[in-house]
């Protein structure tokens, strides 16, 4: 996979998680590698089994070293080698100079 020096903030990545089983009849609890915590997202399919693997993704809010912290609402922070790319943030370019002219 990809080095934590490759992602930026404000890159849209996907991580895969693990489906431990069903919290209630809309909510599914997941495993995340390198996440020490458990955590729950919707699946409002209720078609997820256990032992099925699920692509989350979410932004990039912070990038330390071989950690990457997502926003999957809460904020994860996971090593950088189970992370993948999805989509490259571009900034804006400016059109006018922030400089008032003389």
């Amino acid at each position: 996979m990809a080095r934590g020096s490759s992602f930026k903030v404000g890159d849209e990545v996907a991580v895969t998680a693990v489906v431990r089983g069903r919290v209630t009849p809309d909510r599914i609890s997941v495993t995340i590698p390198s996440y020490a915590f458990p955590h729950s997202v919707v699946d409002s399919t209720s078609k997820a089994v256990i032992g099925q693997n699920m692509e989350l993704t979410g932004k990039v809010t912070r990038v330390e070293g071989d950690k990457v912290t997502i926003s999957l609402r809460p904020l994860v922070t996971v090593d950088a080698e189970h992370v993948r790319l999805v989509e490259s943030c571009v900034t804006p370019k400016r059109k006018m100079p922030l400089v008032d002219k003389a």
